[in-house]
């Protein structure tokens, strides 16, 4: 019995261990902008990074996340961006970002999205949504490899609603105001857990 409890005792220390942060997000004094633009300043915020090219119709997200590099980075740690439609609860399908490292950040989904969507009900949307009986994500969150990497600029487009779209490929559309959008940081260890989420904007 003494060997189960100190068994025991020992997993539960460990995952505390391995859940810990080594800073939170005080230490980042993280912050987001977002704006409606068109397509020159969009071209010209990306650079050399391509745009997301926009037709008649469609709107143009820019935004920017800056903080701090905090003052002990935890090697291969991690940040995620999450560009989330409050009204929809969708990300986008397609993000164009680049920073101050752009060897650093690509765009995409990964399942640290799944664990900060069941731990932080304000994120409903960004992890794998059940259709048809399977789960898919179809959105994109921005990845980012290096605490030095701020400022990061990302850009994406919003286009008209089309019906008959297959819900595997829902995203969010245009009309939208900059308040419909939440922007959020969320930490992540080497393993993939997640340490916490702080939201950025609405």
């Amino acid at each position: 019995m003494a060997i189960v409890l100190a068994g025991t005792a020992g997993g539960v220390g460990w995952r505390w261990w391995h859940n810990r942060p080594p800073y939170g997000p005080d230490a980042l004094n993280a912050q987001a902008t977002l704006q409606l633009v068109d397509q020159a300043t969009a071209d010209a915020a990306l650079k050399p990074v391509n745009a997301v090219a926009a037709d008649g119709g469609d709107q143009i997200l820019l935004g920017r996340v800056t903080w701090t590099r905090p003052p002990n980075p935890q090697m291969g740690s991690s940040f995620r961006i999450v560009v989330l439609d409050k009204r929809s609860h969708l990300m986008p399908g397609f993000i164009a970002v680049t920073s101050a490292r752009p060897d650093k950040v690509n765009a995409g989904a990964d399942g640290s999205l799944d664990i900060a969507q069941k731990r932080y009900p304000w994120l409903r949307g960004i992890g794998p949504r059940k259709i048809n009986g399977s789960f898919s994500n179809s959105g994109c969150a921005v990845s980012v490899w290096s605490a030095d990497a701020s400022p990061v600029t990302f850009q994406t487009v919003l286009r008209a609603a089309r019906p008959g779209t297959p819900p595997e490929q829902m995203a969010p559309t245009a009309p939208a105001a900059v308040e419909d959008v939440l922007i959020a940081l969320i930490s992540v260890g080497p393993d993939g857990q997640v340490y916490w989420a702080q939201r950025l904007l609405h």
